[in-house]
């Protein structure tokens, strides 16, 4: 190995190690939610116990992706629903966190509790999902399952996952109406932010819905996606 070679490699395992919560140190958390309230709940529950820390707060996937960019912590505790948008502005920061940062364990805390939902959030790369009606023990262990590497589910989220799992194949009977809108202007050949600037979502989000009906209609491009549609009636 060059020496260039071995000194690139000791910067980025430091920079790993920077961002690595030491032995015995707290579990740091950041709490992203769009209630304010909400965050200063949870901030007062865990700022009781010895072994986890909130580092951090962020209303808007805007505001989340800074801060945890900033602070890389152990644990992002992750509502879904973070505007009167749809869910998915949730399960696409998710999926970005995720991706960007694996070592973070992203949490769902949220008041959906669907089947799909559930699924969609495990696909994407949460490692648990919990709703807001959990009893404090419950989410404790669960934040501390997820720092140690392992899934959290409660009850109803276990049994939702299971359900899904079990359910038949999405088709294209069973696209949303605002899968259908996104279907339709694939079919006039407009990109991912046009799309978003004419249904007035982010682009990331005008993506996720893109991949659910790609998924939907069992096809992995978007010229597959629209003859498939064209075939079956939908478009």
């Amino acid at each position: 190995m060059s020496s260039t070679a071995g000194r690139e490699q000791d910067t980025r395992a430091s920079d790993d190690d920077a961002r690595s919560t030491p032995a015995g140190a707290p579990l740091r958390v950041v709490l992203v939610d769009d209630h304010a309230i909400v965050r200063h709940g949870l901030r007062a529950v865990l700022s009781r116990e010895p072994d986890l820390e909130v580092v951090g707060e962020a209303a808007t996937p805007d505001e989340a992706r800074a801060v945890i960019g900033h602070l890389h912590p152990d644990i992002v505790l992750l509502d879904l629903k973070l505007s009167t948008t749809h869910e998915a502005e949730g399960l696409v920061l998710c999926e970005q966190l995720t991706a960007a940062y694996p070592r973070i364990g992203v949490l769902v805390l949220t008041t959906f509790i669907d089947d799909a939902l559930v699924l969609q959030a495990v696909r994407v790369g949460a490692r648990g999902y919990v709703v807001k009606d959990v009893d404090t023990s419950a989410l404790l262990r669960a934040i501390r399952d997820v720092g140690a590497g392992k899934s959290a589910f409660d009850a109803h989220s276990a049994a939702a996952m299971v359900r899904g799992l079990n359910a038949p194949t999405p088709s294209s009977d069973q696209l949303t109406e605002r899968e259908r809108e996104v279907l339709a202007l694939l079919a006039r050949g407009l990109s991912n932010r046009q799309i978003g600037s004419r249904l007035y979502v982010a682009e990331t989000t005008a993506k996720f819905h893109v991949g659910n009906i790609l998924r939907k209609l069992g096809v992995s491009r978007r010229t597959e996606a629209v003859y498939e549609a064209s075939k079956r009636g939908v478009l």
